[in-house]
């Protein structure tokens, strides 16, 4: 497919020192992927609002709570995948959900004469500039001070918090109660909003579902400037649209999420394989036992040297004799990344059999089991401690052309053959995440999409590019070889599906939903009709007619 033209990014004359890649970025929210071959684009000239300009000086008199930013608005031209670049015209900083709602809804009375937009930004981790909006309006959401954070504690406990809110810190607030949500992302600086808006997935998925599963309510601003509070039992068709739905029909200012007894420590576990289909059955196996670990992930490693590779420093094999005469050869090798949650009053001796008794079911290679014990806080935010240390080197503002994908159970092997043996050979820059979900157990009403079978896998490819370079770690070679891969998918039918959609045309966007794409349709015309929402997605043109087969 041929992606829009954009003017290339001028680039600085400073040369980045290759760099060591984070292990476990999450299938995060604002993740997307690459599935075209484009250039990047160009970030144009600040806007500098005119006298005459009509439009922009009644924005100008908006009572708001917050501000409105007409200047020096770069950063919101910014995200974490650093290639698109579109400058807006403003910038909103709520400090309120009215705020949110007087801004949308005054676009939506200018009608379709205009070519305003808005984009909700969080964190700002998607990365193909979907929380962009091209001479529109960017909300702030991190500056959205209502609705203040609340913990519920009781028989079924929940926090309710802004849309705004840094995953990360409901972890802290509601740990003071004993209590946490049950399903994470692998990085926790993402933004409620954000990861709702996709899906939000990590290891414990295969337990609790993604965290688009585990809400019980939200309050949304539509494309019309209302706000909206929807359940499973009220305004339903909303709920289930904007979870997953990508920002489309809504703009997520408050959610009630499920808490369960938060743990104490985590017994973290790593063990390797060099045979994909005893790797791929063990997890799978995993997935279905009884009392099993309470997170499951694995990870991919090619043409590696040496057995500690990114492991962390904490981690501490098992036999180190046997692990110091370990030697990969250069092989490629899976990880099995598991782990199991101490809570209060649990006996250690008691976890640790019930830990052996799973691992003497696995076919993993004995010498390389290695552990680690950690606190529940230290487990959960295990990737910030490399985002740290790669800011402090001025290695974190970089491109990042991930890939994500769902591929069916019954192809996996198929896809490991040709993607692991053929497509890639050679170390990547970055880690390549690999496990089965069960998605018997996901709500099928939401927008997301998956492929049409029970168990499933996520193979995210969380590639770094490094800005400078024309070699296999720059940015050009990262992408060729994630079109090779999505190339390959297309001539060969996998049934896979894309998590953290992108696409060029309705088309393409058409077929990703499948089944799903009219009821797509249906509550884009509902709930946003003039396609004032999430333009970054570029899904709908504003102004263009929505309902078409």
């Amino acid at each position: 497919m041929v992606s829009p033209l954009y003017t290339l990014i001028k680039q600085n004359n400073i040369i980045y020192l290759k760099f060591f890649i984070i292990l476990f970025m999450s299938c995060i929210p604002d993740r997307t992927n690459l599935c075209s071959n484009r250039i990047l684009a160009a970030i144009p000239p600040d806007h500098h609002v005119d006298s005459s300009d009509n439009t922009l000086l009644s924005l100008e008199t908006l009572s708001l709570g917050g501000y409105l930013s007409f200047h020096d608005n770069y950063h919101a031209a910014k995200d974490f995948g650093n290639t698109y670049h579109f400058l807006p015209l403003a910038v909103l900083h709520p400090k309120s959900v009215s705020d949110i709602s007087s801004t949308i809804k005054y676009i939506f009375e200018m009608g379709s004469g205009s070519d305003l937009t808005v984009a909700a930004r969080g964190h700002a981790h998607s990365l193909q500039g979907q929380a962009q909006a091209h001479q529109g309006i960017v909300i702030n959401m991190e500056s959205l001070e209502e609705p203040e954070m609340q913990v519920y504690t009781g028989e079924l406990p929940y926090a309710d918090v802004s849309g705004g809110h840094l995953w990360i810190d409901i972890l802290h607030e509601t740990l003071r109660h004993g209590l946490a949500p049950k399903s994470w992302t692998d990085y926790l600086y993402l933004t409620v909003g954000g990861t709702l808006s996709y899906a939000g997935i990590s290891g414990q998925a295969f337990k609790h579902g993604p965290q688009i599963d585990n809400v019980y309510q939200l309050e949304v601003v539509t494309g019309k400037g209302e706000v909206v509070t929807c359940s499973e039992n009220q305004n339903a068709d909303l709920f289930h649209g904007v979870l997953g739905g990508l920002g489309q029909f809504g703009i997520i200012t408050r959610a009630r999420i499920s808490l369960e007894p938060a743990p104490k420590m985590v017994k973290w576990i790593r063990v390797l394989y060099s045979d994909f289909s005893l790797f791929s059955k063990d997890q799978e196996y995993l997935l279905s036992s009884q009392n099993s670990f309470d997170y499951i992930e694995g990870f991919v490693m090619i043409n590696r040297t040496g057995l500690l590779n990114n492991w962390r420093s904490s981690f501490n094999p098992k036999d180190p004799h046997q692990a110091s005469q370990f030697s990969s050869d250069g092989r490629t090798l899976y990880c099995l990344e598991i782990a199991k949650y101490f809570y209060q009053g649990d006996h250690t001796d008691i976890i640790n059999q019930k830990t052996e008794r799973l691992l003497s079911e696995l076919s993993y290679i004995p010498s390389t089991l290695f552990l680690s014990e950690v606190s529940y806080v230290e487990f959960l935010d295990r990737v910030h401690v490399s985002e740290k240390k790669l800011r402090a080197k001025g290695l974190w503002e970089v491109p990042h052309p991930w890939l994500n994908l769902f591929v069916p159970k019954s192809k996996i092997i198929k896809f490991n053959e040709e993607v692991f043996g053929n497509i890639l050979t050679d170390a990547t820059s970055g880690p390549i995440l690999i496990y089965p979900v069960n998605t018997s157990k996901w709500s099928n009403k939401t927008s997301l999409v998956t492929p049409d079978e029970d168990i499933i896998y996520l193979v995210a490819f969380l590639s770094s590019a490094v800005p400078s370079s024309t070699g296999k770690d720059g940015l050009q070679h990262i992408l060729n070889r994630n079109q090779k891969i999505l190339d390959y998918c297309a001539t060969n039918p996998l049934g896979i599906k894309q998590y953290l959609p992108h696409y060029s045309t309705r088309e393409e966007w058409k077929a990703h939903f499948g089944p799903k794409w009219q009821a797509f349709l249906q509550r884009k015309s509902a709930y946003d009709p003039l396609a004032i929402l999430a333009p970054g997605q570029r899904i709908f043109k504003k102004a263009k007619p929505l309902l078409r087969h």
